[in-house]
């Protein structure tokens, strides 16, 4: 790295060597030396967030179209703190990011200033990997492991902490550098031989899939393997991407509700997790059940979070004979256009139709969203990316990051209103960044989902000071107007004909459009 090379020009460079070529920022005092050294080190595009969850939200978004990791760059203990949900959602995702969380000099923590605090602690609440850099000369090394880190699979978070002095300090002793990630495993023997035994049991089998056993060629082999065994298949609840659309293999996702849950695996005599953690309910409910499956059914946890799941579909669909068969793909579908006033299934059933080829979906609709795989069968071919760990916020800076990550291609941002305002500050860097995302609110002006949980909880007798709560009304909020005072077109829709016309405006220019859907029934 040579004399001339401090700290955070010696990080930048290492960066882009192990190819992690973006970066989400929102940096401070602690970070100049970082910010400095972007513009003497080439390779790195650094963007800019207005809130750290938009930055760890973009981070996650990139990582799930790139298949790589983007690092951020936060602010001391409070600026990670606030980036701390997203990463949830991310480590949710299994995606790989890499943290660059700086820190005071070290000497001056002894001081107690305002912004000191415990950055490893609040760190390992969401990463797999934390280190605190000690030296300039570590830097490299330290940055390389971070890397290596986040590239395991299925993807990791990792987070450097980065003391200021480290950052401008000359590096003399640089460290060679091993980029190399860990290699993928696959499953044990005996697994594999469990597995099989099921499949030809003749007794009812459901695999559950989740990870990148959601891309089109393992979902093809797990199709031939449900062919060849007469097993069913079907989605975790929540995921981080699933290839889709007329020409590939169609997967149904675990219901919801844990009704629905229970009924659907009622049956299954077997089940065989692959990349899946075991079915079960996403809160804890009165009189209800915690798991989803029956009593004595057979669980089968084919593989562990390293194995590679493409290889294991194959090796399994290889040891039932299911490898020559021909999958069975989802269908096209024509489609007409709903009319008059705008639900949310029509703004579901008119986006799936008018949506271009390989669209980006980035699903953070909560309530409506459950609706969109039973009204997008046969659409175009798609990526579907939603929220995976429940910490809503998420879906207006996983859409920029996913543009980012893939600009040709457009991105299609379902989201709910009340979640969108956790992370509204990302329509400025679509702006900025002149990113190819349409962000549709479902603007009913209500924790919708909230209220259905209610009643899921036993609360059945509620009133106004409840409802006060769940709603977003007096004042209303104008959703177009705060994208138009971010730099984004905007406009409103409250009936079909007008929103399929916006539609068709917002996909076929460049740049960022939202497009506020005024549900039927909602407060004007």
């Amino acid at each position: 790295m040579g004399l001339s090379s401090n700290g955070a020009e010696t990080l930048v460079r290492t960066l882009v060597a192990g190819g992690v070529e973006v970066c989400f920022a929102n940096p401070g005092t602690s970070e100049m030396q970082f910010v400095a050294a972007l513009d003497k080190v080439p390779g790195m595009r650094c963007v800019l967030g207005l809130f750290e969850g938009v930055v760890t939200g973009a981070a996650d978004g990139y990582a799930r179209m790139a298949d790589k990791p983007a690092c951020t760059l936060l602010h001391l203990a409070p600026g990670l703190a606030n980036g701390l949900a997203n990463l949830h959602n991310a480590k949710r995702a299994q995606v790989p990011v890499i943290n660059l969380v700086g820190e005071h000099r070290q000497g001056h923590k002894v001081t107690d200033s305002p912004l000191t605090g415990d950055i490893e602690a609040l760190a390992g609440t969401m990463s797999q990997w934390v280190k605190t850099c000690t030296s300039a000369d570590e830097i490299a090394a330290d940055a390389a492991q971070a890397i290596r880190e986040a590239n395991t699979l299925p993807g990791r978070i990792s987070t450097l902490i980065l003391p200021a002095d480290t950052a401008w300090s000359q590096v003399r002793h640089a460290k060679p550098l091993e980029f190399t990630a860990p290699r993928p495993t696959l499953p044990a023997p005996g697994r594999f031989d469990a597995a099989v035994k099921a499949l030809r049991s003749g007794e009812n089998v459901v695999m559950v899939l989740s990870g990148r056993a959601l891309r089109a060629e393992p979902l093809a082999m797990a199709q031939r393997i449900v062919q060849r065994t007469g097993a069913h298949m079907v989605a975790q609840y929540a995921n981080g991407r699933i290839e889709r659309g007329a020409g590939r293999v169609a997967i149904a996702r675990t219901p919801a509700s844990v009704d629905a849950g229970v009924a659907f695996f009622k049956d299954a005599r077997h089940v065989i997790l692959i990349g899946a953690k075991v079915p079960a309910a996403m809160f804890g409910y009165p009189e209800k059940p915690d798991l989803l499956l029956p009593a004595g059914a057979n669980l089968i946890p084919l593989t562990e979070l390293t194995d590679d799941l493409v290889a294991t579909l194959e090796e399994l669909a290889d040891r039932v004979g299911a490898k020559e068969l021909i999958p069975v793909v989802d269908a096209p579908q024509r489609r007409d256009l709903p009319g008059g006033d705008l639900s949310a299934d029509a703004v579901m059933q008119i986006s799936a139709t008018l949506m271009p080829e390989h669209s980006i979906i980035v699903d953070e609709s909560i309530t409506a969203g459950r609706r969109f795989f039973p009204l997008s069968t046969g659409v175009a071919q798609h990526d579907y990316l939603q929220l995976t760990g429940g910490s809503i916020g998420s879906g207006l800076p996983m859409a920029t990051g996913a543009a980012l990550a893939c600009p040709q291609r457009k991105v299609i941002n379902l989201q709910g209103d009340g979640s969108s305002m956790y992370t509204i500050q990302a329509l400025w860097t679509q702006a900025r960044e002149r990113l190819n995302v349409v962000t549709i609110i479902f603007a009913n002006r209500g924790y919708q989902v909230l209220k259905a949980e209610l009643d899921n909880v036993g609360a059945t007798h509620w009133g106004e000071r409840a409802e006060r709560m769940l709603s977003i009304v007096d004042p209303d909020i104008n959703w177009a107007m705060l994208a138009q005072g971010m730099g984004v077109e905007a406009a409103q829709a409250d009936t079909c004909d007008r929103f399929a016309d916006l539609l068709r405006h917002a996909l076929g220019r460049p740049g960022p459009f939202l497009i506020e859907a005024k549900i039927a029934g909602s407060r004007p």
